[in-house]
């Protein structure tokens, strides 16, 4: 069995050895920064005790039907993530994936991350798909007005017991209507998709550059539940030129000839920096 030094060079290597760079990027690339990845239920009531305590699992917190219901209850949750991710500082691996992109001909992010990082670590805005769309996004609930803005105004106070918001809630600018994150959620048929599919349009530009390159798949905490970036990475992979470098704690698993590393992003994101 291959030795964690003698992947980690191989790793190197092949980062070295590219023209190009796909960062793709699950919730586990932030727990180094200290934000929850939600994992399984008991994941999501160690970062939420209220919920457990209620019996709600994340499948029910992150569903847009609170919106209609109980807005009140929904924003609290949302509100608690907006706080959180405004105030979470990009653990280090970032400023190392940033450095590496720099040196590359070209890269692009995909994540399917709703919490901004990649941005307030430094990354082109133009060079970042994020897939589930962004909390720092907002849109109106009302479906004839279809409204989508910035959320940078929006400041909420959250009863940590009760885990509900108070006083006054985003409204629309342009209605006046509730508004919610423009985050693709459980069982969303309302999500406003238009900042999302410009991502993708540009994403997809930049993957028609890659016939010619020997392109470096850096994916990291991307879990098997939601499998969405593991499907972009091996897309890529069976595509063009590339090597795939999975950085994952509990599902390093790659394709045959690719690369696993069964650790955190930031611990060996650094490792890897040390050998280039």
């Amino acid at each position: 069995m291959e030795q964690i030094d003698d992947i980690i060079k191989e790793a190197a290597t092949a980062i070295n050895n590219a023209d190009a760079v796909l960062i793709s990027a699950g919730a586990g690339i932030g727990v180094d920064s200290g934000l929850p990845d939600f994992r399984g239920n008991r994941g999501f009531w160690n970062a939420y005790p209220p919920y457990e305590k209620l019996g709600l699992s994340f499948v029910e917190m992150a569903n847009p039907a609170g919106f209609e219901t109980d807005p009140q209850f929904a924003w609290g949750f949302y509100g608690h993530r907006l706080n959180l991710y405004r105030k979470t500082i990009p653990h280090s691996g970032f400023k190392i994936l940033l450095d590496i992109a720099g040196s590359k001909e070209d890269y692009f992010v995909f994540t399917s991350n709703v919490d901004g990082q990649f941005q307030v670590a430094g990354f082109d805005p133009e060079k970042i798909e994020e897939c589930h769309g962004s909390i720092h996004h907002l849109q109106c609930i009302n479906s004839s007005c279809n409204n989508l803005w910035e959320s940078r105004d929006v400041k909420l106070e959250i009863d940590q017991n009760t885990m509900r918001a108070m006083g006054e809630l985003p409204q629309c600018p342009a209605c006046s209507s509730l508004a919610r994150p423009n985050i693709l959620m459980f069982g969303d048929w309302d999500w406003i998709s238009d900042r999302t599919n410009l991502q993708h349009e540009r994403f997809l530009n930049w993957r028609n550059s890659l016939d010619n390159k020997k392109t470096a798949i850096i994916e990291c905490g991307a879990g098997t539940a939601v499998p969405t970036v593991r499907y972009i990475s091996e897309k890529i992979l069976s595509r063009y030129n590339a090597t795939l470098i999975r950085i994952n704690v509990r599902d390093p698993q790659v394709p045959a000839g690719q690369i696993g590393i069964a650790a955190g992003a930031e611990e060996t994101l650094k490792k890897i920096f040390n050998l280039m």
